[in-house]
Order: C-alpha cells, then sequence, then structure tokens
C-alpha cells in the first residue's frame, strides 16, 4: 500500500495545513480523522471562508435563529460563530500543539477586513480578538498593509500570535520579518518571555501567475525577442518569488541578529505559502505544493488540493533548486515592461477588497435573516 504523501512532507521540515472551516467538518470527527491519518498540523481561515461556511450550509441556522432573538447585531452573530468555530478547531489540534512544542497546532482568526489601513484599530481588535479567542494556539490574521506592519510589531511585543495576511511583495516580506524581529526585540527588552510567541508569515503565491502570465501572453503574441523571454517566464513568477522569499527567511532567521534573540528562547517567524490551489486549468494541479516544499516552511490548502495531494502528491525538497533561475527571472521582468512591485501592490488591494466583500455579503445575510425573524415574531 502506498504510503499517504502528506504523511511524508513532516520529512521535508514542512507542515500541512487547511486553508477551511465548517462546524460540521470539526463536529463530525473528520478535522480529528486528518489529523490522525493525514497529518494535518493546522487550519487558517478568512473572511470569505466564513461567509461561504456560514451562508452556503444551513449548520448555522439555529444559532443565527436563536441569537437573533436576543437582540444581537449581525456583527455580534458574525463574531460568536466564527470565535466558536475557531476555539472547537483549536482545541482539536491542541494535542498537536502540545506534541510539536507550539511549533504546528494554530488555527487563525483574521481582524474585520475593514480594518486593513487602520493600525490602531487593528491592535485594538486583535486585543479584543485574543482575550475572547483565550487559546493560546490561535493566531490572529494582520493583513501586510503599510498600515499593518506597527501593529504586528506591537502586538508580537505583547505576546499576542500573529499570521501576516495577504503578503505578495518581496519588499513587504523583508518590512514583515523585520516587524516580527522588532516586536520580539521589544519584549525582550521589557524582560518578558518570548518562548511562546509565535508568527507565521503567509506569503500568497498563485494569485502573482493570475496576474503576471495574462501580461506575458500578450508579450508572446507579438513575437520578436520580448516574447522569447515571456515565454521562459510564463507560470514562473509566482513560484520564483516564493524561492527568493525563502531566501530572505534565511538572511533574517540565520543571522546574528536572531541568534541572540534564539538564545532567549524566541522562535522563527515560518514561511506560510498560501493561495496555493492551482488556478489554471493547464498547469498541474499541484504546481504551487510541490514546488514550494522546503524545510521550515508550512502549506496551507484547500480541501480540494488536500485530497489531491493524498492521492497523487508526490514529496521531495524542491524550495530551494534553481535559485539563481529564479533570481534571473525576476530580474527579466523590467525588461519586459512589467514592474512586479506594482503587481503585489494590486494584489494586495484586490485581496483587501475580496475580503471586505465577503464580509460585507455575509453581514447583509445576517442582517436579512435578523430582519425575517424580528418579522415573524411581530
Amino acid at each position: 500500500m502506498k504510503e499517504n504523501p502528506l504523511l511524508k512532507l513532516k520529512e521535508f521540515g514542512q507542515s500541512i495545513w487547511l486553508d477551511y472551516t465548517r462546524r460540521d467538518l470539526i463536529a463530525s470527527g473528520e478535522l480529528r480523522q486528518m489529523i490522525e491519518e493525514d497529518g494535518l498540523r493546522g487550519m487558517t481561515s478568512n473572511p470569505s471562508i466564513f461567509e461561504k461556511a456560514i451562508v452556503g450550509s444551513q449548520n448555522y441556522e439555529h444559532d443565527i435563529r436563536a441569537m437573533t432573538f436576543e437582540g444581537q447585531s449581525p456583527k455580534m452573530i458574525y463574531e460568536t460563530l466564527s470565535q466558536r468555530d475557531v476555539q472547537g478547531a483549536a482545541d482539536a489540534f491542541r494535542s498537536v500543539y502540545d506534541a510539536t512544542g507550539a511549533r504546528d497546532g494554530f488555527v487563525s482568526l483574521e481582524v474585520n477586513p475593514h480594518l486593513a489601513y487602520d493600525t490602531k484599530g487593528t491592535i485594538v481588535e486583535a486585543r479584543r480578538l485574543w482575550r475572547a479567542l483565550n487559546r493560546p494556539n490561535v493566531f490572529i490574521k494582520v493583513p501586510a498593509t503599510i498600515e499593518g506592519l506597527p501593529a504586528i510589531q506591537q502586538l508580537i511585543s505583547e505576546g499576542i500570535n500573529v499570521n501576516i495576511t495577504l503578503l505578495f511583495g518581496l519588499p513587504r516580506y523583508r518590512q514583515v520579518a523585520a516587524a516580527y524581529l522588532a516586536g520580539i526585540e521589544t519584549r525582550v527588552a521589557q524582560g518578558k518571555s518570548v518562548e511562546h510567541v509565535a508568527s507565521v508569515a503567509s506569503f500568497f503565491v498563485s494569485r502573482i501567475d493570475s496576474l503576471v502570465d495574462p501580461l506575458l501572453e500578450k508579450l508572446i503574441a507579438q513575437d520578436g525577442e520580448k516574447a522569447a523571454v515571456a515565454k521562459k517566464l510564463h507560470g514562473q513568477v509566482a513560484i520564483v518569488s516564493a524561492r527568493v522569499a525563502y531566501q530572505i527567511y534565511k538572511e533574517f532567521f540565520r543571522s546574528e541578529r536572531f541568534a541572540n534573540l534564539a538564545d532567549r528562547g524566541a522562535r522563527v517567524q515560518r514561511l506560510l505559502w498560501a493561495s496555493t490551489s492551482t488556478k489554471n486549468p493547464d498547469y498541474n494541479d499541484l504546481k504551487y505544493v510541490e514546488s514550494l516544499i522546503g524545510a521550515d516552511t508550512i502549506n496551507t490548502v484547500t480541501v480540494e488540493t488536500f485530497d489531491a495531494y493524498r492521492d497523487h502528491g508526490e514529496p521531495k525538497a524542491r524550495l530551494q533548486q534553481d535559485v539563481e533561475q529564479a533570481v534571473w527571472v525576476l530580474q527579466r521582468l523590467p525588461e519586459l515592461g512589467l514592474n512586479i512591485d506594482q503587481v503585489t501592490q494590486q494584489l494586495e488591494d484586490e485581496g483587501i477588497q475580496k475580503f471586505n466583500q465577503a464580509f460585507d455579503k455575509l453581514m447583509n445575510v445576517l442582517t436579512e435573516k435578523s430582519a425575517e425573524r424580528q418579522s415573524a415574531r411581530v
């Protein structure tokens, strides 16, 4: 019998997490089964995931009805539902958290996406969510906007676990890693423990190709010298960006600066590959998983990608292959008139907009349900 490929990932230092949550997954025991049989090590969520879970199923109807009759607002209903799910998942993963020495076993909950450009608001909400969840193995997700950077530093200094989300660009990743280290240094200077302060930097992958590939295809269609280069870059920019990000990770977390912090118990801020489902049907369905297997990393995948990897994954340490080629690819983009920093900024802006839309859609649905319940009571 073929060994489960998901279980083999840990041999290469990578953890597999699930980018999905829904109450019945936890209540049915299916999540526990995935932890025990597939080596699932953690779970992430975002406003889009909760919108699909709550709007797209009947699992929450009883609770929504009860809270509506109690007079709770749509926002309070959402917070109660999402926090219960995250707490339930965190409890299911607590054994993983304990067994791995707090390396894995985390579940994430995101701050209100409308706070993406509000540093103070993000800090206040993250503190509130951290207290409400009251679990050591949770992350509060904060977007990697310019305004998010000081929030990350402050929250880390307070001992709050942070998952930095919507991270697309390499310069921004440097800022994210620096914010984490500064937060740890502040905490150490205050004489506080850093042993259980955790953070991951969620670098979004496939969306880069989704935006860049069509631009390259236009150049390819024009033929000529640029077309030849564009062909070599097509379908490569996302993976090479992640590979260069990993080199930046090593630069930060294998430095003397971090070694001094590690002596005080500090943990590395692991890179987490997000958005790793394949969007282009012409590409291999595991393209963004197989190419990014390496030590001290996490890959958070959809249920569909999780099942596909169990079925036909081929684990091998590939993350540090062809690093020079990765640098070459990124250096060629300006020659083609493509500014990767503008691309990643656009992706950040669009990502925040998508999360805002999902959050607002959920609020509208809960508002409608509340109005229906109130009418029924009259």
